[in-house]
């Protein structure tokens, strides 16, 4: 017997989920591998230590992200409870403290630089801040247009099932990114 449409959607829609969970994992296996060469490079030699403070700016980043997370959440309860309007407004702040992640990280890498510590030096501890945060900024990007298209999927008032795929996929991804940089700032925070 065929499959209805309905029920075709579905399976399509938990494949595409299946991809969303795979590139985490493999993002958090990239990210795992990276720290652990950092300990490997550094192997408690105090001269391959960081050698500089964190910008203040990461607390601020943390915060802004930490809001965002609870915005993203607010936005797929909203769609949840057929609140289309506040999902609109939760996506659009979302989006709004990514990008203000997003620029406080580039004034990071600007006080890096004011300090002295490039991404091409003698010491690769300092250049791994810049690979740490890099990655980490390639995945906020990647998160930014989930929040896009889940927000495009709001205005074009796309079918529920399609527009919850949509929130539920972006909240993962961005509940975890969110995780992973809280995991990057304390990892930085104990070994600077």
């Amino acid at each position: 017997m065929a499959q209805s449409s309905a029920e075709q959607d579905r399976t399509n829609l938990k494949a595409k989920k299946f991809l969303v969970w795979l590139f985490i994992v493999s993002s958090f296996i990239l990210f795992a591998g990276l720290t652990s060469g950092f300990i490997v490079y550094t192997a408690g030699n105090p001269n391959r230590g960081i050698k500089t403070l964190l910008p203040h700016v990461f607390i601020y980043s943390t915060a802004v992200i930490i809001l965002s997370s609870v915005t993203m959440h607010m936005a797929y309860l909203s769609g949840k409870r057929l609140k289309f309007k506040q999902e609109k407004i939760y996506l659009i702040l979302t989006m709004a403290l990514g990008i203000l992640f997003f620029i406080l990280q580039l004034q990071a890498w600007k006080t890096f630089v004011d300090q002295g510590v490039y991404f091409i030096n003698n010491n690769a501890s300092q250049s791994f801040l810049y690979v740490f945060t890099g990655f980490h900024l390639v995945h906020i990007f990647a998160g930014l247009m989930m929040v896009l298209g889940a927000l495009l999927g709001n205005i074009r008032n796309i079918a529920q099932v399609r527009n919850m795929f949509r929130l539920e996929t972006t909240s993962i991804f961005w509940h975890f990114i969110d995780i992973l940089w809280i995991y990057l700032y304390v990892f930085l925070l104990l070994n600077q």
